[in-house]
């Protein structure tokens, strides 16, 4: 037993027969040994007698007592050996006894036997004969001496017996050697000579000289090459085979159809039976790969359950035989049966893979635009199909964690990318010229001849339109049912679909039920599937609040990174549900000059992302309206997904907070733009008429429509209307707050005072003439610009004439534009804003009539000043003339009016006829308050003389009658009472005796007024109350206006008494 353990111990070279782990000093050892030995073989020649030294090295094994080294190549290191010097049989045993543990290191004992490599003499003598005298050790010298000359006597009588067979064999391998080498010829001729055993000893120097000049691939000539031991002609053996290779073939042409008829007869009935009796075995493996082929999956499935069952078959037979010998026909259904299911399981496996593929690749995944019904069974017959061949992993939860992966890195994407897109977009927007206010104005003119909903080309630049599509497609790509959101709806709704149960009622179960077990998610994987989709809603929602929210991205490095592979449901900015194109040319940016940040200008739009660069509030609230649908129905589909609108009462409110920043972020650009479109609405006047109102020009008309257009507009943007159809959308979608409502009801009052304000600038902007057409240069824009109408401006429409030049032309027009904004337009907008927001305009109405007010006063003085200064100064020089009336006593009477009277009358005839071809409504009021202000001009003057005798009564009596008879039909009560203060005024300053005379004077004086009535007939027609139908008769003033009350408001006049000729 003890020799046993310590042939282990000296094999493995260990220490212990219960070693802890191997030795590290062995393996390194074991792998420099490895090495060295390697590149020593690697680098030593080859000799040509490497079989001699194989077979003297294997002779070294037989030594009695040897053993193998550490690389298990065998050495003379013998196990023990007596000792050299003589005094034992065994060294080991005598070291044992003496305490070294030769047992236990193997190592140590190599030292101390002689025949070891590492052999210690200092150590052998130091530890064997530590007690050894000198006589001792001479004596063993002795030995060791005696033993090494009869060691070298004994090597020396077998070198000297054997060495004719050395001799021998030398030759015989040298010849075999000269045969092979030089193809049966000899290179040299022979030389005859003695034998002698220095010439054997070099006979292999002196032949492996160099060959003879003949090549050795030269044609052979001598026949014994045929039969040269060399590789061409197969080492001696072509010269035989080739015969016996035609004479076989001979025979078997001969004899073989005999011999071999019945044999093979016999052996196809048996193939043939076998195959009839094993038919189906024979047949699966081809049968499902046809299958395959054909993509017959429920052939497939029959096919590949038949063969499951002949394999399960012989696995039960293989058991039930245990060492049984099989009979002949079982083992052959064995052995057909797993060649049978080698085959089908390679194939199966092949297919296995593929459908793993096209079941995780998102290029398999349903596509937003497709039937809901067959994306899910694109995917359900997948796994259906691994259900039924019978997979390790789940393929319901590999196919939806894929699924998760798919959507999360497809809202990402397509998330970072479309804002860089739309980054880019605005950059090139910002750093182009501001728009001039006559481009805007353009625009704007447009909803004059169609609505918003018709014009969305043509109420922006193509640039700024551009970008706002671009937003549009972004948010429709994240949030609408054919984008991203839809298919995380119908993500989640399979998910619930495997959650319930009820998508793998229609699923099968396997072979022998062995896919139950995927039927049913862990709760481990619906509590994973769960959080997944809210971190998908939770992913869309913040890119969509950063979107509206956040400033404009400052990285747009991602366009100029190499654009990934997109999958063909990737959604792009050109269509909902198309995939990303190849890199848009609009995007193919120069990575050296990327475009440049935007340019702090101070101008609001800078702080968001979402606004176009110089965009107008028409575009703005079209667009943002449709933007903030998107979100409010976005934002309720959110909410419907369980998880999230069940779950955690945070994500609910961070939904509710997508929508409210959202609207407030757009309500506040969106004040800002309207707030500047109404300073430019001054120059959407052309001073064309309305084809409506020939008494107006355009702008009433577009003023409404834009006013309209933005209160309609905001009203979707605040409410997001087109958003609450979707189930639930009351709780996500909550009113707008007091703080949205009042902003917009404080802009919409200081957009009006702004847009009247630039109307009456427009008025009384004197003309600054250029070459053919008329301007106003107002801070270095053009506040007036009708380049279409040739100078002088004149525009015609309905047999009128419009000299956009004259000043008195703008001013009449405008007030008639006034006019109409009192009485139509801005009550209408008023209703519409008090029907759109719920809210009562009390206050605002009345800042709005006051402004309006205001305005209309002051352009009104505006343009009557000029003609009462007229008045005044003709009635007073007339009045205040020395001849104005005969001297008294003279017997001379007065039986004219005096001219100034006449120079009054015309200066209104002018106005008359401006007024009336202009803006005919106003004629009346103008007319009315001109001849208020010339009754005032006459009582002031005829305040300034002290006395009026006879004569003198009698012209003012005829200079004021005839005043008032002439413009009867404009008198107003202000007028009467006026004119009544003259005569009080000229009663006042006579005496009785003129007072009598003068009613004498009466019945003269009105034949008087009558031939100067008549005589002017002609030249004052125009003042004349026009015949009208009886049933039109009603109305005041020679066209449809507001009559002379309509006036009073804005003229800064005492009350109303009517006053007749004093008779």
């Amino acid at each position: 037993m003890a020799d046993l353990e310590r042939t282990v111990l000296d094999f493995y070279q260990i220490s212990t027969l219960n070693p802890v782990q191997w030795p590290a000093e062995q393996d390194n050892e074991s792998d420099a040994s490895d090495d060295e030995s390697a590149k020593k073989k690697a680098n030593r020649r080859k000799s040509r007698y490497q079989a001699l030294e194989r077979a003297v090295s294997n002779r070294s094994s037989i030594v009695p007592g040897s053993e193998n080294s550490g690389s298990g190549v065998a050495n003379l290191v013998q196990r023990d050996e007596p000792d050299p010097l003589g005094t034992t049989d065994s060294v080991v045993r005598t070291l044992r006894h003496l305490g070294v543990p030769l047992q236990d290191d193997v190592r140590l004992r190599n030292r101390f036997l002689l025949s070891s490599t590492t052999f210690s003499p200092a150590l052998f003598l130091s530890q064997m004969h530590a007690t050894a005298d000198t006589q001792s050790l001479i004596s063993g010298l002795d030995v060791l001496s005696k033993s090494i000359d009869q060691k070298s006597a004994s090597l020396k009588v077998l070198v000297e017996s054997n060495f004719e067979r050395f001799v021998r064999a030398k030759a015989t391998i040298d010849n075999v050697y000269k045969e092979m080498k030089y193809r049966g010829t000899d290179p040299t001729p022979p030389r005859a000579r003695g034998h002698s055993r220095h010439a054997s000893r070099n006979s292999f120097r002196s032949t492996s000289g160099p060959p003879p000049l003949t090549s050795p691939h030269s044609p052979a000539t001598d026949p014994r090459k045929k039969n040269a031991l060399i590789k061409e002609s197969e080492y001696g053996v072509l010269g035989v085979k080739a015969p016996l290779l035609d004479v076989s073939a001979k025979a078997e042409e001969v004899w073989g159809p005999a011999l071999g008829g019945r044999e093979k007869e016999e052996h196809l009935k048996t193939v043939a039976s076998s195959l009839d009796q094993y038919k189906e075995y024979v047949e699966t493996s081809a049968a499902i790969a046809d299958c395959i082929k054909r993509k017959d999956h429920e052939t497939l499935v029959e096919e590949y359950t038949k063969a499951r069952k002949f394999a399960d078959e012989a696995k039960q037979l293989s058991e039930e035989l245990k060492s049984t010998p099989p009979t002949d026909d079982q083992l052959y259904r064995i052995l057909l049966a797993a060649r049978m299911w080698h085959d089908v399981e390679e194939q199966i496996q092949v297919l296995k893979r593929d459908i793993w593929r096209r079941l995780i690749s998102p290029y398999n995944m349903p596509k937003a635009d497709t039937p809901r019904q067959h994306g899910d069974d694109q995917h359900v017959e997948l796994i259906a199909l691994l259900l039924e061949l019978g997979v390790e992993d789940n393929p319901i939860w590999v196919w939806l964690l894929s699924r998760y992966d798919h959507l999360k890195s497809k809202i990402q994407s397509t998330a970072e990318r479309s804002k860089v897109e739309i980054e880019i977009l605005r950059r090139r927007l910002a750093n182009a010229e501001k728009p001039k206010p006559e481009t805007i104005a353009s625009h704007m003119r447009t909803l004059g001849r169609q609505s918003v909903d018709m014009m969305t080309k043509s109420f922006d630049s193509p640039d700024v339109i551009e970008l706002w599509e671009t937003n549009v497609n972004f948010l429709s790509n994240l949030l609408s049912p054919q984008g991203i959101l839809g298919e995380v709806l119908e993500f989640w709704q399979t998910v619930q679909g495997f959650i319930d149960g009820k998508t793998q009622k229609s699923m099968p179960l396997g072979y022998r039920g062995e896919s139950k077990s995927h039927h049913r998610l862990s709760q481990q994987g619906t509590s994973d599937l769960q959080k997944g989709t809210v971190e998908l809603v939770t992913m869309i929602r913040d890119h969509v609040l950063m979107f509206f929210a956040g400033p404009p991205p400052e990285d747009i490095s991602l366009l100029l990174s190499p654009m990934p592979p997109q999958s063909p449901g990737t959604p792009g900015p050109a269509s909902v549900s198309g995939s990303l194109t190849p890199r848009d040319p609009r995007f193919n940016l120069d990575p050296n000059k990327p475009p440049p940040p935007s340019p702090k200008r101070g101008e609001p739009w800078e702080r968001f992302a979402f606004w176009p660069p110089w965009s107008n509030s028409l575009s703005g609230v079209h667009f943002l309206s449709k933007m903030l649908a998107l979100v409010g129905s976005g934002a309720s589909d959110m909410a419907a997904i369980s998880p999230v609108g069940n779950g955690d009462a945070a994500e609910v409110e961070k939904v509710r907070t997508l929508v409210g920043v959202a609207r407030e972020r757009c309500v506040t650009v969106l004040c800002a733009a309207w707030n500047r479109d109404a300073e430019n609405m001054k120059y959407v006047e052309d001073w064309n008429r309305s084809p409506d109102s020939r008494d107006v020009t355009k702008m009433p008309a577009t003023f409404a429509a834009f006013e309209g257009a933005l209160l309609s507009g905001m009203q979707k943007i605040l409410y997001i209307s087109e958003a609450m159809s979707r189930p639930g959308a009351g709780d996500i979608v909550l009113p707008p707050p007091t703080k949205l409502l009042q902003m917009v009801r404080s802009q919409y009052v200081t957009t009006l005072y702004k847009a009247l304000s630039g109307m009456v600038e427009n008025a009384e902007r004197f003309p600054k003439k250029t070459d053919d057409e008329w301007t106003v240069d107002v801070d270095g824009y053009i506040l007036v610009n009708n380049p279409a109408v040739p100078h002088p401006s004149i525009s015609t429409l309905g047999g009128g004439t419009i000299d956009a030049g004259d000043r008195n032309v703008r001013m009449l027009l405008t007030l008639s534009n006034l006019q109409a904004l009192r009485s139509t337009v801005v009550p209408s907008l008023n209703t519409q804003f008090e029907n759109a927001f719920s809210v009562k305009l009390t206050d605002e109405a009345k800042t709005i009539r006051d402004v309006l007010g205001q305005i209309d006063a002051r352009l009104f003085q505006s343009y009557t000043r000029p003609s009462i200064e007229n008045l005044r100064r003709v009635i007073r020089a007339g009045v205040s003339s020395p001849d104005w009336c005969p001297p008294p006593g003279a017997g001379a009477k007065p039986r004219s009016v005096r001219p100034y009277v006449y120079e009054a009358l015309l200066g209104l005839v002018l106005v008359h006829t401006q007024v009336s071809t202009t803006a005919a409504p106003l004629t009346t009021e103008i007319l009315s308050y001109l001849l208020e202000q010339a009754s005032r001009e006459l009582l002031e003057a005829f305040r300034a003389r002290p006395r009026y005798h006879l004569e003198a009564l009698m012209q003012a009596t005829l200079d004021v009658e005839f005043v008032a008879q002439t413009l009867s039909h404009y008198t107003t009560d202000r007028a009467s009472e006026l004119q009544s203060a003259i005569y009080q005024e000229l009663d006042g300053r006579t005496d009785n005796d003129a007072r009598a005379r003068l009613q004498a004077e009466l019945p003269e004086m009105r034949a008087v007024l009558k031939r100067l009535r008549e005589a002017s007939k002609g030249e004052f027609a125009c003042f004349r109350r026009p015949k009208r139908p009886a049933a039109a008769a009603g109305g005041g003033g020679g066209a449809p206006g507001p009559g002379p009350g309509a006036g009073l408001e804005r003229r800064d006049t005492g009350g109303s008494l009517r006053s007749n000729w004093a008779t």
